[in-house]
């Protein structure tokens, strides 16, 4: 699919190219979400540059993805993208030529959509290539804020859940499902922060920022904003890290409160066995066999055995 955004406008509206299509000369953004043969060779045509491919896009040495060719410049970076159901890092190239910018991308992330429905509250990034570029990194970036908060929040909660010792191994499973969905979308937010670190400083040496003091300058905040945002990541990280260290301690302590009361049970049973056992011999010269009192006796027996030891370990505080 192929959108283009026209100076001056607070919308952006599909095209169908054709063999006599020719791009409009007040377009500033061409967005191309999965393009077609068709639509990528119309744009090649338009432009006289060669498109990357999603191979091209998807590769990861920096010669890759930070590039001029023809005067333009080529820049792609990893996006989030379906952050609340199954996160996945969506390759994003930029393409800054003469005033206007391309975007290809495969996937959708949510910062596009929103960046779209805000153009016409903020009309001034509608001139030119280079203010959509920097309005779509600023858009970027919230999403990222706006996500590192969501994850910041559930392990919030998660944390209060584990050191409240639900008890269950049940729960703690949930609880470290959780933990690890939140440790993935942490680490695919770091991974794309780094991208975009990357783009910003790139952009600073492109010529379409040459001497425009202001566009430099947003260039600054948003770099500003990225390193915030990793170093808030990086402690999320670390956050993470040491719940699930807890959660794993505590299922420990359940595990062995467990265990010792099967040793207890089987260390306070073992002398009342070895007394009903010595009884149960039948042998002929046995006093106890033909004595009136000789049952209970054992049973007496058996009892004191078995009290002795939880006395024991009750004075230890082994209980």
């Amino acid at each position: 699919m192929l959108t283009l955004l026209r100076r001056g406008q607070a919308r952006i509206e599909p095209v169908e190219v054709g063999p006599s299509w020719a791009m409009p000369a007040d377009t500033v953004w061409l967005d191309l979400v999965n393009p077609t043969r068709d639509e990528e060779l119309a744009i090649e045509a338009a432009t006289s540059l060669l498109l990357p491919t999603q191979h091209d896009m998807q590769e990861i040495e920096t010669s890759s993805r930070l590039y001029q060719d023809h005067g333009a410049s080529f820049m792609t970076a990893v996006v989030l993208a379906h952050a609340s159901d199954n996160p996945v890092l969506a390759p994003v190239t930029f393409v800054l030529f003469k005033g206007r910018l391309i975007t290809i991308r495969y996937d959708r992330p949510g910062a596009f959509e929103l960046f779209a429905a805000q153009l016409g509250r903020e009309p001034e990034v509608c001139q030119d290539g280079t203010g959509v570029f920097l309005g779509l990194l600023d858009a970027i970036i919230d999403r990222v804020a706006d996500i590192l908060e969501e994850t910041s929040a559930e392990v919030e909660l998660v944390s209060q859940e584990i050191f409240r010792r639900p008890g269950k191994t049940e729960a703690f499973s949930a609880l470290l499902t959780r933990l690890g969905r939140a440790q993935s979308v942490d680490g695919k937010t770091r991974a794309s922060l780094i991208s975009l670190t990357r783009i910003l400083g790139y952009s600073g040496l492109v010529d379409a920022f040459e001497g425009d003091k202001e566009q430099r300058g947003r260039l600054r905040s948003l770099q500003r904003d990225v390193q915030s945002l990793a170093d808030h990541g990086g402690r999320l990280s670390g956050d993470i890290t040491f719940l699930l260290d807890a959660a794993l301690g505590l299922i420990n302590v359940e595990q062995n409160a467990i265990i010792k009361i099967f040793s207890v049970a089987s260390v306070v049973f073992l002398p009342p066995t070895l007394v009903a056992s010595i009884y149960g011999m039948n042998f002929k010269h046995m006093p106890e066999l033909n004595w009136m009192g000789g049952y209970p006796f054992a049973i007496g027996l058996m009892l004191v055995s078995m009290l002795i030891p939880l006395w024991w370990f009750k004075r230890k505080g082994w209980l």
